[in-house]
């Protein structure tokens, strides 16, 4: 079984090019997927949150209001890293079962869909190559503008707040250039696809 992680920073298409590989017959892990689960009312992840962060950020229904936790953390490094320090081992640790589940089912490729699995090194010994998908600055303002309903300044805080796409791409085995049509990414996809089951 060939374990393949995918990374690119935020509106970048991460998600995007999964479902591509996806259709090609690849099994994908979401670990964004994951990090929700983990933080979901009463889980042990919630609880530590709740103590840290305090009461204010929960929805009427007790789940984690994930905008206003993003207010916290995206401008605050420290926060940021508590956040982080909680919920990344949790999250570690389910995507490992996950890896483990395919195994024994003799899936041939998995994906490790992660947006920080660069900066966090913490599923590197599970990984064979790493995929990194990128995008233009603009492409992804407007993505985010869109999608997460943020102004252009609230986009490009969070998009500065993390490694800059260029350095994440050193650490690439491939990369796919999501700054132009479906099309174009789809052809990187399927070839980058050719070379992985060969």
């Amino acid at each position: 079984m060939k374990v393949i992680g995918l990374t690119g920073n935020i509106a970048s298409g991460k998600s995007v090019v999964a479902s591509m590989l996806e259709d090609l017959g690849a099994k994908v892990i979401d670990a964004d997927y994951i990090a929700r689960k983990v933080v979901e009312p009463n889980q042990a992840a919630w609880k530590e949150i709740v103590q840290s962060f305090g009461k204010n950020i929960l929805n009427p229904d007790n789940s984690i209001n994930r905008k206003e936790l993003g207010e916290i953390i995206f401008n605050d490094n420290e926060k940021r890293k508590m956040l982080n320090d909680i919920t990344h081992p949790k999250i570690i640790q389910r995507v490992r079962e996950a890896v483990k589940t395919y195994k024994n089912e003799n899936v041939k490729v998995v994906i490790i869909e992660a947006a920080l699995i660069v900066e966090k090194g913490g599923l590197k010994d599970l990984i064979e190559k790493l995929i990194v998908v990128t995008s233009d600055e603009a492409s992804q303002i407007e993505r985010l503008t869109k999608r997460n309903n943020l102004s252009k300044e609230e986009a490009l805080s969070r998009i500065n707040s993390q490694m800059p796409t260029l350095e994440k791409a050193q650490y690439a085995d491939y990369i796919i250039d999501n700054s132009g049509t479906t099309d174009k990414t789809q052809d990187q996809v399927k070839s980058i696809w050719k070379e992985i089951v060969t």
